[in-house]
């Protein structure tokens, strides 16, 4: 295939839930090797770059043992899953047994086909990293236990939910410094070179099976914050960073292969410096759930070297469910947002659907819920509006909307345009509740003098407006709650190209 877009779409499943109700869909087993055709096609349709095959390698059964004695895990099971079974329980895909694809997910053989598949239709594949942990049963727990922070009998005796008392030693509990350690995993030490040299090695094993991976916490291997948790049960700290030793060891060999990190704490930039492709905007997320719409404009006046390597979502595994935290203009507006920013742009499978649960990972299977058709009918018209090399290659910039002295709703409005090989998009959104008016100015210096016909992509209505209004005083626009205007621009003397429904 080509070369990644800079800016590419990308499809989240949670592939054993998934594989779950494709099984319960066709009434037969499903796995990785025998989904159908329609399925792969349906994927397609919707234009995405890659897809990220969530929670594809094999799960560990001392870590499922472990969560089914967890009476906080399994309460959280049965809110989602109100008749679970602890069979329902088939591990966390982030307690990592092995780096080979779990047999009852179809093996590396069904894997393999799935990747044909979807390289057939255009789209890359995605796969987990957890840097961070391993599961208790992990092959390195008996043959590379200097891999490991390690800590006292005492602390078993003393501390038992952050230390794990194992034949070899007693094994501290993966964690991050801000929450209490996940019981189930056992902490790799980031600081240890053998540990560092084995990493690179799986990556390598992983590279030669998809084409990018998603790594898990990926900011907890840092060495400031690595120290600042572990302190001396780290040993001395190395001169060079995690990242910047591993992430090259791989691109020499799989260049184009993508490399995504899982961040928080405002390191984002700091993991782009050290070679990650893309790192998570949660910062943006939050914004658009419970700020401001100037919070989010002001978010979108960073460098653009820096947006363009964040990723943009309302939805993730690890974020409540889009339809069950916004209303559903809301949600409609952030959508619009997400889609066509800078950047990587993710989306969750069911979050076009409206799901509502957010089944924990640990789970095989999770609760029927009837399809929002219409919330279904949006995203394909959204997606629709805005599968155009633009949004993948284009140039992005946000745009000055001004407002009056007696009406600041303008603030509640946020504006940015594309363009690329002649092709302009301007898109407007109101990340309000109430009706707000602007003038938009787009940075188009050539269009002046030209009359335009502006024809939004997600109501198909069409307007006719000048050049020198864009660059003038700015195009006059009014938007109900929530109302957003996806136009594609073009001048009027030129055929008008409308997104069909």
């Amino acid at each position: 295939m080509s070369k990644w877009p800079r800016f590419p779409n990308l499809y989240e499943i949670g592939t054993w839930v998934w594989l779950a109700d494709l099984s319960a869909k066709y009434g037969t087993f499903v796995e990785l090797g025998s989904v159908p055709a329609a399925e792969w096609d349906a994927v397609a349709r919707l234009g995405f770059d890659a897809v990220w095959l969530m929670g594809v390698w094999e799960r560990s059964p001392a870590g499922i043992a472990i969560a089914n004695r967890n009476q906080g895990l399994v309460e959280d099971f049965r809110k989602a899953l109100p008749d679970f079974h602890p069979h329902d329980n088939v591990g966390s895909p982030y307690c990592v047994r092995r780096y080979e694809v779990d047999e009852l997910l179809g093996g590396p053989g069904g894997l393999a086909a799935a990747r044909e598949q979807l390289a057939k239709r255009g789209i890359r594949l995605i796969l987990d990293f957890v840097p961070n942990h391993v599961a208790p049963d992990h092959p390195w727990v008996k043959e590379q236990p200097e891999y490991f922070i390690h800590g006292s009998a005492a602390d078993a005796q003393t501390d038992p939910a952050s230390f794990l008392a194992l034949t070899g030693g007693v094994f501290a509990c993966g964690r991050d410094p801000y929450f209490p350690a996940w019981p189930d995993v056992l902490q790799l030490n980031a600081f240890d070179p053998g540990l560092r040299r084995a990493a690179a090695g799986t990556l390598l094993s992983i590279a030669a099976q998809c084409d990018g991976v998603r790594c898990d916490m990926a900011m907890l291997l840092l060495n400031d914050i690595f120290e600042h948790t572990w302190g001396p049960r780290a040993g001395e700290r190395p001169a060079g960073e995690y990242w910047t030793g591993v992430i090259p060891a791989v691109k020499r060999s799989h260049p184009d292969f993508l490399f995504i990190a899982e961040a928080y704490w405002d390191l984002e930039w700091e993991l782009q410096q050290q070679g990650f492709d893309f790192c998570y905007d949660k910062r943006l997320y939050d914004r658009l759930e419970r700020e401001k719409p100037e919070d989010v404009r002001l978010h979108l006046c960073a460098d653009a070297a820096y947006q363009e390597k964040l990723v943009r979502f309302l939805e993730n595994h690890d974020e409540p469910r889009a339809a069950a935290v916004f209303s559903p203009a809301h949600e409609r507006a952030a959508a619009v947002v997400v889609a066509t920013l800078p950047g990587a742009r993710l989306f969750h499978e069911g979050q076009f659907e409206g799901r509502k649960v957010r089944p924990p990972v640990f789970l095989g299977r999770r609760p029927v819920e009837a399809a929002d058709r219409e919330l279904r009918a949006f995203y394909e018209k959204l997606l629709k509006a805005t599968d155009d090399p633009v949004f993948r290659d284009g140039q992005w910039n946000l745009c000055e909307r001004t407002g009056w002295p007696d009406n600041p709703t303008f603030l509640n409005l946020v504006a940015w345009s594309w363009s690329k090989d002649g092709a302009r998009y301007l898109i407007v959104v109101n990340l309000s509740g109430q009706t707000s008016q602007a003038r938009v100015r787009a940075p188009w210096n050539d269009l002046r003098g030209e009359a335009l016909q502006l024809v939004d992509g997600l109501s198909d209505a069409s307007f006719e407006r000048s050049g020198d209004e864009l660059q003038g005083a700015g195009m006059y626009v009014e938007l109900g709650p929530w109302g957003c205007h996806l136009f594609r621009c073009q001048r009027k003397s030129r055929p008008v190209l409308a997104v069909a429904a």
